[in-house]
């Protein structure tokens, strides 16, 4: 069996990450049996300057996007798209805008326990933002989706109050900038070959067997 390794550069919230994600997943699922896919999720912010506290996540997108109703336009469309493929969006949840660092964080030790740890953790996190408006900025709710994913809650949280392993994850945020991503989700099979945004399932499962094939 062809093994493959992807390197999903993400942040987590970003509403076609997520996308990106259960489609990827759903690629994956078609080719199980013929191809061994490892998908390992790599740190990217968005909103580098967005403080610990977070910020007001309606304010935030209109200044973003340039209007409330575009802003609703948007939800419209990534909720129906959402529906596909199994992901229940409910912006009207989201209160705050959070920081995502301390989330890259978590995801890298979840990493340094397991691969499959790291995609229990980016799929709770992911849940927890989109589906029931948590604040994945906050260090308590980061514990508890450690403990939910069967991570120690109280080592998670110690860890989050120091400055453990920032340098690193500031390592792999540079690191995705000087390989030139400037958007999110950038995905590269095996190290050499890269597919750019939240692409159909078709399209991703279409990359896995051409590098299964070659």
């Amino acid at each position: 069996m062809k093994a493959i390794t992807v390197d999903a550069i993400v942040d987590v919230v970003c509403p076609w990450c997520y996308l990106g994600k259960a489609r990827l997943d759903r690629a994956i699922q078609v080719l199980e049996g013929d191809v061994s896919v490892t998908v390992q999720w790599r740190p990217y912010e968005l909103d580098a300057d967005t403080p610990s506290e977070g910020v007001d996540n309606h304010t935030s997108l209109v200044e973003k996007i340039g209007s409330a109703i575009r802003v609703d336009e948007m939800h419209a469309q990534m909720t129906e798209l959402g529906r596909e493929v199994g992901i229940d969006f409910h912006f009207d949840r989201i209160l705050i805008r959070p920081n995502t660092f301390d989330a890259h964080r978590l995801l890298l030790w979840a990493h340094t326990e397991s691969v499959t740890l790291q995609n229990v953790v980016i799929d709770k996190l992911f849940k927890a933002n989109f589906e029931e408006g948590r604040n994945i900025g906050d260090h308590a709710v980061l514990a508890d989706i450690a403990a939910e994913s069967g991570m120690d809650r109280d080592m998670v949280l110690r860890l989050l109050e120091s400055d453990s392993d920032k340098e690193m994850v500031r390592n792999e945020i540079d690191n995705a900038h000087q390989m030139g991503v400037t958007g999110v989700p950038f995905f590269v099979f095996n190290g050499q070959y890269a597919v750019s945004g939240a692409q159909s399932a078709e399209v991703l499962q279409n990359a896995l067997a051409e590098l299964a094939a070659a």
